[in-house]
Parts: structure tokens; C-alpha cells; sequence
């Protein structure tokens, strides 16, 4: 009884970094378990000590995360960050982190995982993808390949798009023309899933910890 009273009391006076959040109150906005979340905090000091060690994740780190290169240039990345940076600050704290990543999760449903990747498309956030949005994300995404298409090919895939999925023919995509899209398409959401998600103690068994309350 002594050592727990002295473990609690301990825990108590523990300071976290910057953009902290209780373990409890993550898992009760997220698919996450608190046991998972604590694993996920031990992920997420990782990252965020990779190169500047502040309990943050820097647009560095980030990326060096992803594609093992700090300084890569990449639309999709970059939109990516901007989307786990809910803040706007320039940097994602570990709140910020667990409800992103829970987008990801697959319990997540679908509905979320779309709305998130229409706004990942909606470059200049007006609530439509515009032809030249799309045309950027589809360069932005066909550069991570081998297929090496030209101009030409790339503009003829937007051309198809729009005609397909601009309904109304005002020129843009709007988020329900983007949800019969999926609708039709559901392969369109099927990066927006990671299955170790499920169970991320066991995918970062190194990151186990003794919970510090009960899930």
C-alpha cells in the first residue's frame, strides 16, 4: 500500500512536455486503449527526439519518420504534416499525434477516413478540390511510383476525374460529389487504414509499459 501511494504521489508531480495529454481522456476520443496510447507516446517520444529533442515533432522529423529524409520535398508529406498539425503551429504535439493517427485506425469509420482525405486533397481549404488541386495531389502522389507519366497522362487522369465526378459542373469537387466518389470506389480509402493500429502493443512490443490506470 505504501509503494502505491508513493508510486501515485510520484506520478503526480511528473512534468510532461509541451502538448501533453492524459492518457484517459485520449482513449475516451479515439479507438486507442489507454494502454495503447501510452505505447504510442513512447513511439511518439521517439520521433519527436530525433533531431531536435523538445517533445515535439518537428516537419523534420516527420518526414524523416516517413521516408527516412529530413529534407525530402513532397507535396503529399507536406500535406499529410499540415493535416496532423491541427494547431497550425508548425509542429505536432502528442494530442494532435494520437487523434490523427486514430483516423488510421480500423474501427475508424469510414466516413471519418473520408472526410480526412477530402481535406487532405482541398489544398487551399475553400471546401472543394479544385482542378488544379487535384492535379497537384495526383502529381504530388504519382511521383512516390515507378510509373513515370508524363504531363500529358497526368492531365488526361484529372480530365477523366472531373468528368466523372464533378456532377453538377460547377468546375470542383464538393465534399458530397467526394463522398459518392468513395461511395463507388472504396479502394480510394483503403491507404487510409493501418492494421497494426489494432493492436498497437503488440505491433511496438518494445514500447510496452505498466499502465498507469486501468483501461
Amino acid at each position: 500500500m505504501v509503494l502505491a501511494f508513493v508510486k501515485r504521489f510520484s506520478l503526480k508531480r511528473t512534468k510532461h512536455p509541451r502538448g501533453y495529454e492524459d492518457p484517459q481522456v485520449l482513449a475516451s476520443e479515439t479507438p486507442f486503449t489507454v494502454n495503447e496510447i501510452e505505447a504510442l507516446h513512447n513511439l511518439f517520444k521517439k520521433l519527436s527526439t530525433s533531431i531536435i529533442n523538445d517533445g515535439l515533432i518537428h516537419k523534420e522529423e516527420f518526414l524523416l519518420a516517413l521516408f527516412r529524409n529530413s529534407s525530402m520535398q513532397n507535396l503529399f508529406a507536406d500535406r499529410v504534416f499540415y493535416m496532423f498539425d491541427r494547431k497550425r503551429n508548425g509542429v505536432i504535439e502528442f494530442g494532435e499525434f494520437v487523434r490523427s493517427l486514430s483516423i488510421f485506425h480500423p474501427h475508424t469509420p469510414e466516413h471519418e477516413k473520408s472526410s480526412f482525405m477530402f481535406k487532405l486533397y482541398d489544398l487551399d481549404g475553400t471546401g472543394f478540390i479544385q482542378r488544379h488541386e487535384l492535379k497537384k495531389m495526383v502529381g504530388a502522389l504519382l511521383s512516390e511510383t515507378d510509373l513515370g507519366l508524363s504531363e500529358e497522362s497526368i492531365e488526361a487522369i484529372v480530365e477523366q476525374t472531373m468528368i466523372e465526378v464533378d456532377t453538377n459542373k460547377d468546375g470542383k469537387i464538393d465534399e458530397e460529389e467526394w463522398k459518392e466518389l468513395v461511395a463507388k470506389n472504396p479502394s480510394i480509402l483503403k491507404n487510409m487504414t493501418l492494421p497494426y493500429l489494432k493492436e498497437v502493443t503488440l505491433a511496438f512490443p518494445s514500447f510496452v509499459l505498466d499502465s498507469e490506470v486501468d483501461d
